[in-house]
């Protein structure tokens, strides 16, 4: 089909600028097991991917950076054999991170 009325020349993906990336992270998936809230986040401002993990029974928290060699499907479902094995943990207690805050990322 044509459609001669249309005559944008420019980009097919114009550059945006800054307004377009979010400030914080994209909740790209998350499971709820016994209290214990899962989720797969990615902060489109730098392209890392991180899990956080809130256990509702104990106020833990913590959250995982998924590094090159890490596989972001196995870092969410296995979050605590990750964290056992040392890979970027950092504690904190309170409520879960809302979607768009950092709080307690490991860098």
């Amino acid at each position: 089909m044509v459609y001669p009325h249309i005559e944008y020349h420019g980009p097919a993906y114009p550059d945006l600028g800054h307004a377009s990336v979010p400030a914080g992270p994209r909740e790209l998936d998350s499971r709820v097991s016994d209290g214990i809230h899962i989720r797969l986040l990615w902060h489109a401002a730098d392209g890392h991917l991180f899990v956080a993990v809130h256990d509702d029974k104990t106020g833990e928290a913590f959250e995982l950076t998924i590094g090159p060699g890490d596989s972001a499907r196995d870092v969410y479902h296995h979050p605590y054999a990750y964290a056992a094995a040392g890979h970027g943990r950092r504690s904190r207690s309170g409520p879960p991170a809302e979607v768009g805050s950092r709080v307690g990322a490991a860098v």
